[in-house]
C-alpha cells in the first residue's frame, strides 16, 4: 500500500512560490534602486551610476556588498530588542504582500478568497515596525520620525481602504484573480468610479510607503533620517528594501485592481502586468524627482479634508452606479467626486488670516 503523499505535494506547492518570491523580490528591489537613480539623474541633468558594470548595472550588487560589510552600530542605552527586530518586522510583511498578487490566471502563490483584505491587513503592519525602530533607537529625531509615521499612516490608511472598497462593491469578490477576470471586457480605470479610485490609490499608496512628497517620517532636511537615523549596514538596507518592495507591491496592486492585471493584446499576461507595474513605478520616481515635500500640517489636512471626503463620495457614487447602472449611474459617479473635490480643495486652500502683531504681543505677555 502506497503512503499518502498529499501533504508533501501541498508543501511543495506552497514552497515553490515562496522560494521564487524570496529570490526574485530582493533582486527586483536592487534594480529598482538602479532605475530610480538613473531616472532622477536624467531629470536633474546628471549621469547616475555608470562605473560598476555597463551602464552601472552592477552597482546594486556593489551596494549590497557594501551594506553587508559595514559595521552594525547600536546606540548606547537603546532598546536592543526593538532595534534588532524592527528591520525584520518591516521586511517580512512587505514580502508577504506578493503572495496574493496574481501574475497570471494560475500564477499566484496563495489564491485566497480574501486576498484584498489580506493585502490591506498585512500592509498596515509596517507602522508598528517603524515605530519600534524610532522608539528603540533612543534618539529624539528617530522618535519624532516614528510618531510622524504613526500619524501619517493612520490618516492615509482610511482613504486608501475606502478607495479599495469600490472593487468588492462592484465585483462581489475579494479574490484578486476574480477581480482581474472581471476586467476582461473593460478595465476598471475606464469607469468613473474606477478612475477616481485609481488616482486615490496612487496618492495614498505613496503615503503608505513613505515616498515623496509624503516622506515626512524620514525627512532628511528636518530630522536627519527620521526613524532609521541610528541604523547602519544591513539593518538600514532592510528598511531600504522594504520601501522599494512596498512600492513594487503598490504598482502591482493598482495594476491588478484597476488596469486589468495580465489582460492585454499580443504579449504574454505576465509581461503586460510587469509593464503596467513599472509604468506606475516610473510615475512614483518621477514624482520624487520633481515634487517638493509636504509640510507636516498640510500633509495631515490633505488626508482628512480632501482625500477622505473624495473617497467617501467615490464609494457613494460607485454604490449608486451598481444600483442604478446605465448612463445615469455613470453621470452620478462622475459628478459626485468632482463636486466634492472642488469644494474640499477650495476650503482647504482658502487663505487663513495670519496673527497680527498685537495678537502675538498679547499672547506672549500672557505666557
Amino acid at each position: 500500500m502506497m503512503p499518502d503523499l498529499t501533504w508533501l505535494m501541498t508543501v511543495i506547492r506552497l514552497l515553490i512560490p515562496a522560494i521564487i518570491i524570496l529570490a526574485v523580490a530582493p533582486v527586483g528591489m536592487m534594480y529598482l534602486t538602479w532605475l530610480e537613480r538613473k531616472v532622477i539623474a536624467r531629470i536633474q541633468g546628471r549621469v547616475g551610476p555608470n562605473r560598476v558594470g555597463p551602464y552601472g548595472l552592477l552597482q546594486p550588487l556593489a551596494d549590497g556588498v557594501k551594506m553587508l560589510t559595514k559595521e552594525d552600530l547600536i546606540p548606547r542605552g537603546a532598546d536592543v530588542l526593538c532595534h534588532f527586530l524592527a528591520p525584520i518586522l518591516i521586511v517580512v510583511p512587505a514580502l508577504f504582500l506578493f503572495t496574493v498578487l496574481p501574475i497570471g490566471p494560475t500564477l499566484v502563490a496563495a489564491p485566497l478568497t480574501t486576498g484584498l483584505l489580506f493585502f490591506v491587513a498585512v500592509g498596515s503592519v509596517g507602522t508598528l515596525a517603524i515605530f519600534a525602530a524610532g522608539w528603540g533607537s533612543r534618539n529624539k529625531f528617530a522618535l519624532l520620525g516614528a510618531t510622524r509615521s504613526a500619524a501619517q499612516l493612520a490618516a492615509y490608511e482610511v482613504p486608501l481602504v475606502l478607495s479599495l472598497a469600490v472593487i468588492p462593491l462592484m465585483t462581489g469578490s475579494l479574490n484578486m484573480t476574480e477581480i482581474v477576470q472581471a476586467q476582461q471586457a473593460k478595465w476598471f480605470v475606464f469607469t468613473p468610479w474606477g478612475l477616481t479610485g485609481f488616482i486615490l490609490i496612487l496618492i495614498t499608496g505613496l503615503a503608505e510607503v513613505n515616498r515623496t512628497p509624503f516622506d515626512l517620517p524620514e525627512a532628511e532636511s528636518e530630522i536627519i533620517g527620521g526613524f532609521h537615523t541610528e541604523y547602519s549596514g544591513m539593518k538600514f538596507a532592510l528598511f531600504y528594501m522594504a520601501e522599494f518592495l512596498g512600492t513594487l507591491a503598490l504598482g502591482m496592486l493598482a495594476s491588478v485592481l484597476f488596469l486589468g492585471g495580465w489582460h492585454g493584446p499580443f504579449l504574454p499576461g505576465p509581461v503586460w502586468l510587469l509593464l503596467k507595474t513599472f509604468s506606475i513605478i516610473f510615475f512614483a520616481i518621477w514624482v520624487r524627482g520633481t515634487w517638493p515635500r509636504f509640510r507636516v500640517d498640510h500633509l495631515m489636512e490633505f488626508a482628512w479634508k480632501v482625500l477622505l471626503p473624495l473617497a467617501l463620495s467615490n464609494l457613494l457614487g460607485a454604490a449608486f452606479c451598481a444600483l442604478k447602472g446605465g448612463w445615469i449611474g455613470n453621470i452620478v459617479a462622475t459628478a459626485l467626486p468632482i463636486s466634492v473635490f472642488l469644494l474640499t480643495t477650495q476650503l482647504w486652500l482658502k487663505p487663513r488670516p495670519r496673527p497680527t502683531t498685537a495678537w502675538i504681543e498679547t499672547n506672549s505677555q500672557s505666557n
